[in-house]
């Protein structure tokens, strides 16, 4: 088994867009989703993310407000999973209820495992 990150990017947040009734099925859409994960012992780990924060970038490590870079797309939260494969991430992904009512991407990264780091 190899361990992935999924990135939820949005155009900021979502739930803002929604009526109390459709934030109210998003949750029990994403709670289910994220139930199974958590049954079947492939989540690690997830949460939504704030939308303000920082950025440290650059040579010398320069400061700036916002974790937002030149596009729309912020990132708004995390999955921390495993999978047989990148194959079985993309599918793990796929099956994301938020593609049912919000053009998102979901960046999925394998992390990479080195000799003497955890």
């Amino acid at each position: 088994m190899q361990e992935f990150m999924l990135f939820i990017k949005t155009n900021g947040d979502h739930l803002l867009s929604l009526s109390p009734e459709e934030q109210q099925a998003h949750v029990q859409k994403i709670g289910g989703y994220i139930g199974g994960l958590m049954e079947s012992g492939t989540l690690k780990g997830a949460q939504p993310l704030e939308m303000g924060g920082a950025v440290v970038q650059g040579k010398g490590g320069v400061f700036k407000d916002g974790p937002f870079n030149e596009s729309k797309e912020v990132i708004t939260g995390y999955f921390h999973i495993v999978a047989e494969d990148l194959a079985s991430a993309i599918n793990i992904a796929k099956a994301n209820p938020i593609f049912d009512e919000e053009q998102a991407i979901i960046e999925i990264r394998p992390i990479k495992r080195m000799e003497g780091i955890n």
